[in-house]
Parts: C-alpha cells; structure tokens; sequence
C-alpha cells in the first residue's frame, strides 16, 4: 500500500505540472499570470516544493544511474506491450499520460527503494547528521 500512494502522490504531482488536458499548472498559470500572478506563485512553488522531496528522495535511494536503469526498465515493458499490440503509440494524448505515468513510476520506485533495500537485505538506511 505504502508503494502504491507515494506513486499516486507522484503521479498527481506530476499531472498537476502538465497533462494534456486544461488542468494542469502550466496551462492554468499562463492563462492567469497576469491578474493572479500571486496565486500562480504559490502554486508553482508548492510543486517545486513536491519536486524537491520527491527528486531528493531519489537522488539519494537510486542515484540517477538508478533513475536511468528503472526508466530504462519501464520503457522496455511499454516496448513490450507495443510488440504485443497492447498498446498504440498513435494517439500524443495517450502517450503524454504513459509519460506521465512511466515518470511518476520512476519517483515512486525512488522514494520506497530505501524501504525495499531494508526488507530484502535486513539493513536499514542511515543519513549522514553533521553534529
């Protein structure tokens, strides 16, 4: 469950940024920067905000070589599900939400793999604290 809601917040964090649709961020702010610049700011920052603690969190379990190899990973099984005729790639509204979705994946991975490592190896992460 614990994989399940950080990919969901990912996925959403995501989405908010930029999706197909008209409710997404960047659509949403340069439509009203101009009389709600103030909002479009905070909003903005807020996602920085997610986009920090998510690409931390994961920088720090995986390393990018890490990001690379499970984006990497999920690329091939979307190749897979193409081969297998699973999947379109026809439709750029259908293959923004697969972005979407193999990123937000990426950043779930990232941020439980600390929680992983713990349960398959029985050692537990530790940060380095400058006292």
């Amino acid at each position: 469950m614990g994989f399940l809601l950080r990919w969901i917040f990912a996925f959403l964090l995501l989405a908010a940024t930029y999706n197909p649709t008209q409710w997404n961020i960047l659509r949403w702010g340069l439509e009203n920067y101009e009389t709600k610049l103030s909002l479009v700011v905070l909003f903005s920052l807020i996602l920085f905000v997610g986009y920090v603690i998510y690409l931390r969190a994961t920088l720090r379990s995986i390393g990018l070589f890490g990001m690379i190899l499970i984006l990497a990973v999920v690329a091939t099984a979307l190749w897979v599900m193409y081969d297998q005729n699973l999947i379109s790639l026809d439709n750029p509204t259908l293959n923004t939400w697969i972005a979407i979705v193999a990123l937000s994946i990426v950043l779930a991975v990232g941020l439980s793999w600390s929680i992983v490592r713990r349960k398959l190896s029985g050692q537990a992460d530790v940060d380095d604290i400058d006292e």
